[in-house]
């Protein structure tokens, strides 16, 4: 019972910008699907749908990234390891669930809102174990080796974690989530929304996502590490059935790729003005 590691990009581009995507991960082990009640078309309801091909065109032009190969559903990389849902994993008395955890998606998501409960019975906590060695750990040494670097290289780093959300009845398109500025500084999510508003998207910040475990666990703006994370609202890029790419499939990308470049330049040029000073 293996999960495949997370794919790593090495950053070769003049900018001290990191993309990260745990939630498109669709590696799916035959063992897993067995587990699962409703086979494997209820495990994609947990994917976040070609957000991974939406940053090829930044990875391409010397981004580096982070990207997720195992499924969300074996394990979210976007969760706390403590995030557990004890109906889904076997591992005695917990001292208090999260909200996350508590509502089915934990460490290991226990359910959807299309298909309910999804697995034929709990997994002993050694199992979970080997999930995080072989995947969820490997994801976030990825991102602290990755922005290490960049950090030692520029002075400062900034991780985009790139998501994408279901169509909202109402709001904006794009929410730009800095964990109500803890993640990462003021003017990092200002300029950020922004951008989004130049290419014509209509933009909120943390309502109703304000950044989960990754910016969380990664951002450290008092050090030069900036974290914001980016939901995208799927019928931006996708066909109106949410199945395949749409037409607006290429200013999606375009949006990734302008985000990485001008606040990748904006954060060096604040860099080299302090450093004046």
């Amino acid at each position: 019972m293996s999960l495949a590691p997370p794919a790593i990009f090495p950053s070769t581009a003049e900018f001290p910008v990191l993309l990260s995507v745990p939630h498109a991960g669709r590696d799916y082990p035959e063992w897993l699907i067995a587990l699962c009640k409703g086979g494997a078309s209820a495990l994609y309801a947990l994917e976040d749908p070609l957000v991974d091909d939406l940053v090829e065109t930044t990875v391409d032009k010397g981004f580096g990234a982070v990207i997720a190969r195992a499924p969300r559903a074996a394990v979210d990389c976007n969760r706390a390891e403590d995030e557990i849902d004890p109906t889904v994993i076997r591992s005695g008395p917990i001292a208090s669930l999260s909200p996350r955890a508590r509502g089915g998606l934990g460490i290991v998501p226990g359910r959807t809102a299309s298909h309910g409960p999804l697995w034929r019975q709990a997994i002993p906590r050694h199992e979970l174990e080997e999930r995080l060695a072989q995947a969820h750990r490997p994801y976030h040494k990825a991102i602290e080796d990755a922005l290490r670097r960049l950090l030692d290289t520029f002075g400062c780093a900034l991780l985009l974690d790139c998501h994408s959300m279901p169509p909202p009845e109402e709001g904006p398109a794009i929410v730009i989530g800095d964990r109500y500025g803890q993640s990462a500084a003021p003017w990092v999510t200002t300029d950020a929304v922004k951008i989004v508003t130049s290419l014509g998207f209509r933009a909120g910040v943390n309502q109703p996502f304000a950044g989960g475990h990754i910016v969380q666990r990664h951002g450290a703006p008092a050090r030069g590490i900036h974290a914001i994370q980016i939901e995208i609202d799927r019928r931006c890029y996708m066909r109106p059935n949410l199945v395949g790419r749409g037409p607006g499939f290429g200013k999606v990308s375009r949006l990734f790729e302008q985000l990485a470049l001008r606040l990748g330049q904006h954060l060096l040029d604040r860099r080299f003005s302090e450093a004046a000073e």
